[in-house]
């Protein structure tokens, strides 16, 4: 490869690790650490951890859990919001390494436009999943979840062997989360109020004396 290829593959594979990260982590994982076992990727140095059996083995098992938990309304989104504290982490320590040996600098920045780019495809996923919990129809579930696996499988393998194309729709993908995170957002800040409002009551339970004691209060 020339400069030129090389910078667009690079780019590729930093944007297209991130935003496989935020729709679903454990599969992006696998998809990357297999394609480096079997030859069919070329990982960096940097990335090379994820071909060790032990990395792929927990990222099948924690798949094989979000694969599940996908499938059950409600249970989803409880998943999503978890996940946050997971799926924009790891895609910006992904972005990271995926840019390879370069300057402090440009590491730093790989990350940083990582972690933006799985939170936004994060942010759609819970918030597409929110909407999806709405339906009284749970197969639409299975097929968001099934979607949404084969939209990373295909995604890392365009952004593998076809980067120019995979960069020209991930900018069409930024374009349309422009439009949509807002309409999204409110349904993302209520599951989030709910959890913290959940969070906040089971952390303080009331007593039963404290419970004796106001059914003494008068009225």
């Amino acid at each position: 490869m020339n400069g030129y290829e090389t910078l667009i593959a690079t780019l590729a594979l930093t944007m297209g690790s991130a935003w496989a990260s935020g729709i679903n982590l454990y599969a992006a994982l696998l998809v990357l650490g297999l394609g480096g076992v079997t030859g069919n990727i070329t990982l960096p140095n940097e990335l090379s951890v994820l071909e060790n059996p032990f990395v792929i083995g927990a990222a099948g098992v924690m798949y094989l859990v979000q694969f599940l938990a996908d499938k059950i309304p409600g249970v989803d989104s409880i998943s999503d919001a978890l996940q946050t504290f997971v799926r924009i982490p790891a895609g910006a320590m992904l972005a990271a390494g995926a840019v390879g040996d370069v300057s402090p600098a440009l590491e730093i920045a790989a990350g940083i436009l990582g972690g933006g780019t799985a939170a936004t495809s994060h942010a759609a996923k819970t918030g597409t999943h929110l909407m999806i919990n709405t339906s009284p129809e749970p197969v639409t579930n299975w097929t968001a979840s099934i979607s949404e696996d084969l939209m990373v499988i295909g995604g890392l393998w365009t952004a593998l062997h076809y980067p120019i194309l995979f960069i020209a729709l991930f900018i069409v993908f930024i374009g349309l989360m422009i439009w949509l995170l807002p309409k999204l957002w409110g349904l993302i800040r209520g599951l989030l109020t709910r959890m913290a409002r959940f969070l906040r009551i089971t952390s303080s339970p009331v007593s039963a004396e404290d419970n004796a004691q106001e059914d003494k209060k008068p009225f």
